[in-house]
């Protein structure tokens, strides 16, 4: 096909806002309605006989049944989250981590083994090493490199599932690598790509199976929602959308709407995300008080080559390390006047936390430092505001220390 006549591509902020298609909606509405309902009804008898024998024979004559199966709400933010992330479907769940927890049930063989990367998500990775086991499961938790994964393969291993950017340390997979691996000892791959968000990493084009989102990080964008999501194909995805509709772990209407009004500045938000990050990185690697920060972005970040070849941009989460103990990275952060002490991040509000002290509080200091996470490691998620502002604000806390 001649280069003039190729169709055009929508970019992502026009599919966060339309779709793939645009749809009329419910009354004319501009703004997708929320529709409030747990049941959806029939107006007879032949109506309901006729949509169970379409059902049986799976085809679709009309979408909503019952709350727990589907709603308008949620499957409009479906349609517009799989255009945005180039998937045929997704399913979103009511909490990012509900995503993670459903999708390995739906997928976990018995007696199989499943292998994560290390660095990942504190409650993935208790799921991982203290309730899989529950149900024979077995699990190796392994450095985020195609080397180390392809090293822990077991005859019964059927899943690998990693994170990138990991958290905290925000180490970035060689993906194509990892995805070789896996298609040649037939493994699904799953990726957490929440760091990320579909703006800045495209896992289905490099040959991941499925992708999970916290979709109440940077997709919602304003710290209001709880949701997570599950992308990919059709086919590959009837299994989970099976488990969903019986255990009904779904996001509700309100939170769905949210989520859909939230991505209509999805790719407006990801350019100020993108560029405030970096901005802010360059600022704490220079400064005399900071010791070490981890940054895709930054050429000190062992895995920036990899992070410049597969990613649009770095985001806006930096990890980085005080000089000096506990106690002076806690009067850091109290002498803070911009960020919000809160262990969370990808929404309109900066946002900060003592890794040590908020997210792994529980754990032994020694197994805490055993996977790098000390007293004086700080996890910043920068928000929406002026990035000169949250400069100043860190040098002035920085300064004081």
């Amino acid at each position: 096909m001649p280069e003039s006549a190729k169709p055009h591509s929508w970019g992502t902020s026009t599919l966060a806002i339309h779709g793939r298609t645009r749809r009329r909606k419910a009354h004319h509405a501009v703004s997708t309605p929320i529709v409030q309902t747990s049941n959806f009804s029939f107006d007879n008898m032949t109506e309901v006989v006729e949509f169970m024998k379409a059902k049986g024979e799976g085809r679709i004559i009309r979408e909503q049944e019952y709350g727990r199966y589907g709603n308008p709400t949620q499957q409009e933010a479906e349609r517009k989250l799989a255009a945005i992330e180039g998937a045929e479907r997704a399913i979103i769940f009511s909490t990012g981590m509900s995503a993670v927890v459903m999708t390995l049930m739906a997928y976990m063989k018995p007696d199989g083994h499943i292998i994560f990367t290390s660095d990942c998500y504190r409650q993935t990775r208790d799921f991982a090493t203290k309730l899989l086991t529950k149900f024979g499961i077995e699990t190796s938790l392994v450095e985020p490199s195609a080397a180390a994964i392809e090293e822990a393969i077991r005859p019964n291993t059927n899943i690998i599932f990693t994170e990138s950017p990991t958290n905290p340390y925000l180490r970035v997979l060689d993906i194509p690598a990892v995805v070789k691996v896996a298609k040649r000892h037939k493994i699904l791959t799953m990726i957490d790509a929440t760091l990320a968000t579909p703006y800045n990493l495209r896992p289905l084009e490099m040959g991941v199976d499925l992708v999970i989102h916290s979709a109440t990080k940077y997709l919602g964008g304003h710290n209001d929602l709880l949701a997570g999501v599950t992308l990919g194909g059709h086919k590959q995805l009837e299994e989970l959308n099976k488990l969903q509709r019986m255990v009904g772990s779904m996001a509700g209407p309100f939170s769905c709407f949210l989520l859909e009004r939230g991505l209509k500045t999805f790719g407006l938000r990801m350019v100020h995300h993108n560029q405030a990050g970096l901005e802010v990185a360059r600022f704490l690697e220079s400064h005399p008080k900071v010791e070490r920060v981890w940054y895709p972005g930054l050429k000190s970040h062992p895995d920036y080559r990899i992070a410049r070849a597969q990613m649009r941009g770095a985001g806006s989460v930096i990890t980085f390390l005080l000089k000096g103990d506990g106690q002076a990275t806690r009067r850091f952060i109290d002498r803070l006047e911009l960020f919000l002490i809160t262990p969370s991040l990808g929404g309109s509000e900066s946002l900060v936390t003592q890794m040590a002290t908020m997210s792994f509080f529980d754990y032994p200091v020694e197994y805490r430092e055993s996977i790098g996470i000390v007293d004086n490691l700080v996890r910043l998620a920068l928000g929406l505001e002026d990035t000169r502002d949250l400069i100043a604000d860190l040098k002035q806390a920085l300064d004081r220390v």
